[in-house]
């Protein structure tokens, strides 16, 4: 058996931060060596606080969590999306407060650190704004050179966006620290919209995780209930976009049936663009075309089963 792969996770701890985290903490083919927070769904403090309660609670505080930046490269933290993901970022679920503080290094300082550690090896997973990523990369110019690969939940191809008609929220957030890690010399897996609008969680499955005796999987499954309601209008009945443990998913093993390698642009203007990932997807009907030396790969589908995927990993963890 190959070893796992050790990842940092990036991350703004809301609902399906959460259950990216359940899966990557269950998931053989991964081994989660820290954790960085950042303001997106909830501020970079409250996400610490979510994540450091989650870990707890799996007994796992081993696994080290570092708060990264309130605010964005060119703008100030704006408040959350709590009608998405609760008032306290995890669908009003209280978890039993854990004693343990954030480390000590900011989450800039802990990637760079694991960069180190896990030199070639280390794969860093985003699932928030990226403005830590952007951070680290000015910190430190040669990071991309001992990262094996960064996987990014953001973007929207082909698809509408979900916080302007263009952009997807984790972008739109901050398009400069999205525009920064694109450019970084690193392979990167952008997990889009395109792909995550189109796998959902069911109802049954909800409950699978929430009847679970451990209390760490029924609290996923407890939290997903806020955001069960918030998909409801969105696709007539209740349900879930799985944006996170997608991207967390891609990681784990779950391979692209359709992901080109093509240049992204992301629109960092005021303008009402501000946020879309511009890729250009020029003579991709017929088959998907990889453009030469590109090192940026957008997923636009997955073959289905992903639920299914992420449930059983979760409770067989």
């Amino acid at each position: 058996m190959t070893e796992p792969t050790p990842v940092y996770l990036d991350c703004d701890t809301g609902v399906d931060d959460a259950v990216a985290l359940a899966y990557l903490l269950a998931s053989p083919s991964i081994d989660l060596v820290g954790v960085g927070t950042v303001s997106g769904n909830i501020s970079a403090a409250e996400a610490t606080r979510n994540t450091l309660d989650l870990l707890a609670l799996a007994g796992r505080d081993d696994i080290p969590v570092a708060q990264g930046a309130h605010d964005h490269l060119d703008h100030p933290y704006g408040g959350g999306a709590q009608w998405v993901h609760g008032e306290n970022g995890i669908g009003g679920v209280e978890l039993p407060r854990s004693p343990r503080a954030a480390d000590s290094r900011t989450a800039v300082e802990l990637l760079i650190d694991l960069s180190h550690a896990y030199a070639g090896r280390l794969h860093v997973l985003t699932i928030g704004p990226m403005t830590n990523l952007a951070h680290a990369l000015d910190a430190d110019p040669t990071l991309p050179e001992r990262v094996a690969a960064v996987t990014a939940m953001g973007g929207a191809a082909l698809a509408p966006g979900n916080i302007t008609a263009a952009a997807e929220a984790n972008v739109y957030n901050d398009p400069q620290a999205a525009a920064a890690l694109l450019a970084a010399d690193w392979d990167v897996t952008l997990v889009p919209l395109d792909a995550t609008m189109e796998h959902t969680m069911s109802e049954q499955q909800r409950e699978r995780l929430a009847a679970d005796e451990r209390p760490f999987v029924s609290a996923i499954g407890h939290i997903l209930d806020h955001y069960f309601d918030f998909y409801r209008d969105t696709y007539g009945h209740r349900t879930c976009a799985l944006h996170d443990p997608l991207a967390a998913a891609i990681v784990g093993g779950i391979t692209p049936s359709r992901a080109p390698r093509v240049p992204v642009t992301v629109d960092v203007t005021d303008g009402p663009g501000r946020g879309q990932t511009i890729a250009d997807l020029r003579g991709q009907r017929v088959a998907m075309r990889d453009h030469d030396g590109v090192r940026t790969r957008i997923v636009l589908d997955v073959d289905a089963g992903v639920a299914d995927h992420l449930i059983d990993t979760i409770l067989a963890g």
